[in-house]
């Protein structure tokens, strides 16, 4: 019914416009999810983490680019065997409508950060949203990690890669994370949550 892939640091998964063939859910590591602007730029909707889904969508057509952040295992289903396995269980609908609606908290969240957020609110906001998104899919670690680059992060949230790092860096001075190799700790989560609640 469903065929095991893996897919390596920024193979394609899925590509805008394309026949969407397929659903994927992801087992294993971080995809990007994004869509191509006028003009060449790139907007990041999101990051696809372990136990998201790729693809669900009615359109025939993907409305968005996905790619391999980390090495990334999924589990690929033909649209119409997905649709058939939901058909013969119906409370998986239950966690396919869970999901649906965790994305829908994610996208009105980007657009009120986008819209109405400082840089350190942004960048807050961002670390405290993947740190509970990581623990949702089971990790728990002191060290909360952060595979993407910073123009991934600055895609994101709608700023420049020189304010993402120097917001970083400012959050560093300010002793509220502590900037490691591939990823960051977090020293003042609660005044990181102040900043993300502003």
């Amino acid at each position: 019914m469903n065929r095991p892939r893996k897919f390596g640091v920024r193979e394609n998964i899925a590509t805008e416009n394309e026949t969407a063939e397929n659903v994927f859910s992801i087992t294993e590591g971080m995809v990007r999810i994004y869509r191509m602007l006028p003009g060449g730029r790139r907007h990041i909707l999101g990051f696809g983490l372990p136990g998201d889904f790729l693809g669900l969508s009615l359109l025939s057509i993907f409305d968005f680019s996905a790619d391999a952040v980390t090495d990334v295992s999924v589990c690929q289903f033909p649209r119409k065997v997905f649709a058939s396995f939901v058909d013969r269980k119906p409370y998986f609908l239950k966690r396919l409508h869970e999901f649906s609606n965790n994305e829908l908290r994610l996208a009105q969240h980007q657009i009120v950060m986008l819209g109405r957020k400082s840089a350190d609110e942004r960048v807050s906001a961002f670390i405290i949203m993947l740190r509970d998104r990581t623990r949702g899919a089971g990790y728990s670690s002191a060290t909360l990690p952060l595979p993407m680059n910073r123009q991934d992060i600055a895609d994101y949230l709608g700023l420049t890669i020189e304010t993402v790092s120097r917001t970083l860096t400012r959050l560093a001075k300010e002793k509220l994370i502590l900037i490691v190799p591939g990823g960051v700790r977090l020293l003042r989560a609660d005044r990181l949550e102040e900043f993300a609640a502003a």
